[in-house]
C-alpha cells in the first residue's frame, strides 16, 4: 500500500501541485491538507480517493500559488496608523534619533499587503474543476506505484505459498505419521507403564492410547492447510483489493500449524510445524502491504 503521486496544474493566474501518500493500514484513512478558502475541495477529494483506493492511511496535500503580478498593492490604514503612533511616541522619548524613511514604515508587516484580484463565480468553478481533474492524475500515479509493489509482493506471496504447499507434504510423509509408528510408540508407553506394577489395567490403558492417537491424528490440519493454500492462489489469481481477505486467511494458516505442533507425535513433525509458522508470519508481514 506505499506509493507516492504528484500532479501539476494551472489555470489563470493560480499554480497548483498536489501531492499524495500512502502507507499501509488496516482500513482506508483519508487525511487532507488543503489552502485555506478551498474548504469546497474537501468532499470531492474524499470521494475520489475512496472510489480508487480501499485500504492505507493517505495523505493528500494541495498547494497553491498565484502570479505576483496580477495581484494589486493596498495600503493597511490600520497597520499604518498604528506604526505611525508608536513612531511619534519613540521620537519624543528620542528626539536626537535619525528620521525613519519612508520605505522603512511600508516595509513593516502588515502596512502594505497584496491583494489578489476577485474571481467570479465562473472562473472559481473552473479553477476548482481543473483542481479536481489534476487530483485524478496524481491518483493514476499513485495507484500505479502501489500496483507495482502490489506485483512484486505477489511474487513473494506465491513463494511462501508454494514453501507452505511443501512444507505441508513433507508433515503429510512424515514417518512418526504412520500407524506402525504410532502403534510401536504407545505399544512402548503401555509396556512401561505396566511394568511399573501399580495395578494398571491393561484394557483401559489400551483404550487411553487409542483415544490419545486418534487425537493426535492431523488429518484434518492437512487437509485444511491444503484448501488454505488453494484458496490463496485463487485470490492472487484473481486481484483486486484481497489484503484483507488474505490477512484473515494467514490467521487460519497460523491456527492450523498451531495445532500442528500441539498434536505432534515426533520431532520431525514438530520442527516441519515450526518451519511453517516461520514461513507464515512472514507472509503475513508481506499481506500487510496489500490492498
Amino acid at each position: 500500500m506505499t506509493g507516492f503521486g504528484r500532479a501539476d496544474g494551472r489555470e489563470g493566474t493560480a499554480r497548483w501541485s498536489w501531492e499524495l501518500r500512502s502507507v499501509n493500514g488496516k482500513g482506508l484513512d483519508v487525511r487532507l491538507r488543503l489552502p485555506v478558502g478551498f474548504d469546497a475541495l474537501e468532499a470531492p477529494c474524499r470521494e475520489a480517493v475512496t472510489r480508487r483506493l480501499a485500504r492505507g492511511n493517505v495523505t493528500v496535500g494541495l498547494s497553491l500559488q498565484r502570479d505576483q503580478s496580477e495581484a494589486t498593492p493596498q495600503v493597511n490604514e490600520a497597520a499604518l496608523s498604528a506604526v505611525l503612533s508608536a513612531l511619534e511616541a519613540l521620537r519624543r522619548r528620542l528626539p536626537e534619533a535619525a528620521p525613519v524613511s519612508l520605505d522603512g514604515i511600508l516595509n513593516q508587516r502588515g502596512v502594505v499587503e497584496w491583494k489578489e484580484p476577485e474571481e467570479d463565480e465562473a472562473e472559481r468553478a473552473a479553477l476548482l474543476a481543473a483542481m479536481k481533474a489534476s487530483l485524478e492524475t496524481g491518483l493514476d500515479a499513485l495507484e500505479g506505484m502501489r500496483r507495482s509493489e502490489g506485483k512484486a509482493i505477489e511474487a513473494v506471496l506465491r513463494g511462501q505459498l508454494a514453501k507452505i504447499a511443501e512444507l505441508r507434504e513433507a508433515a503429510e510423509a512424515a514417518p512418526c505419521r504412520s500407524l506402525e509408528a504410532i502403534r510401536a510408540r504407545l505399544t512402548a508407553q503401555v509396556e512401561a507403564l505396566m511394568e511399573t506394577g501399580t495395578g494398571l489395567d491393561a484394557a483401559r490403558l489400551h483404550q487411553e492410547a487409542a483415544l490419545l492417537a486418534t487425537k493426535a491424528d492431523v488429518r484434518e490440519e492437512l487437509d485444511r492447510l491444503k484448501a488454505h493454500v488453494d484458496a490463496a492462489l485463487e485470490l492472487l489469481d484473481g486481484g483486486g483489493a484481497i489484503g484483507r481477505r488474505l490477512d484473515f486467511l494467514a490467521q487460519e494458516f497460523n491456527r492450523e500449524a498451531n495445532t500442528l505442533c500441539s498434536k505432534s507425535n515426533g520431532t520431525e513433525l514438530t520442527a516441519i510445524g515450526l518451519e511453517l509458522k516461520a514461513v507464515i508470519d512472514q507472509m503475513r508481514e508481506q499481506i500487510q502491504n496489500l490492498e
